[in-house]
């Protein structure tokens, strides 16, 4: 299966940036774009969480409803953006379109990848193993790790959001980095004009 963008991960950096993504492709200059996440990596810390501090949120919202509610808002909002779930990725390898995602059951191609993981280890994506480094916003005990960017970019088609991209463990932190990629994302299929998109209250 190919898309022309694919994320890694299904916490809160990766399904805000899909939530965006899919926001986006009904515009012109997304027409025929293929847009997809994978949900399923690892246990989420979104599992255990309790919210009490984010704008938007009821306090007491718990983190594993909000896996949950994520995904239905997704599906009901924006279909057209693929959710893969129970696949664990591999390895992503250069490919001469883009990347070559491999999981433990299929194999995907993307002209571009978004890292969408948390940022604990193990990290054992194959071809990704160059660009771990400490975590510049975390502990030093816990050993945390992130990926080289610049403003979210690795390389060519590849970019990161959330704790992987160096951001602290915060829900709004991790939203923001998400929905930033997805713009940046939205801004390249538009021939370089920033874009951002509003949904707006209807006037009567």
């Amino acid at each position: 299966m190919k898309f022309d963008v694919l994320i890694l991960g299904g916490g809160v950096s990766g399904m805000q940036c899909a939530l965006v993504l899919g926001s986006g492709l009904s515009k012109p200059f997304a027409i025929n774009k293929k847009a997809g996440i994978i949900i399923h990596q690892r246990a989420s810390q979104l599992q255990n969480a309790l919210f009490n501090n984010v704008l938007g949120l009821p306090p007491g919202k718990f983190g594993s409803d909000i896996l949950t509610d994520g995904k239905k808002q997704l599906a009901d909002l924006y279909p057209e953006v693929s959710q893969i779930e129970n696949e664990k990725v591999i390895a992503v390898t250069n490919d001469k379109e883009g990347y070559q995602i491999t999981t433990n059951k299929n194999t995907y191609f993307s002209k571009t990848v978004i890292i969408a993981l948390n940022y604990a280890k193990p990290f054992s994506i194959k071809g990704l193993e160059s660009y771990i480094i400490p975590h510049k916003k975390a502990n030093p005990t816990k050993e945390r790790i992130q990926l080289i960017n610049k403003n979210h970019l690795i390389q060519k088609g590849l970019y990161c959001c959330g704790t992987i991209a160096g951001w602290r463990s915060q829900f709004a932190i991790a939203a923001g980095s998400g929905a930033s990629v997805a713009t940046d994302i939205l801004t390249l299929w538009n021939d370089g004009n920033h874009t951002k998109i509003h949904d707006k209250k209807p006037s009567f």
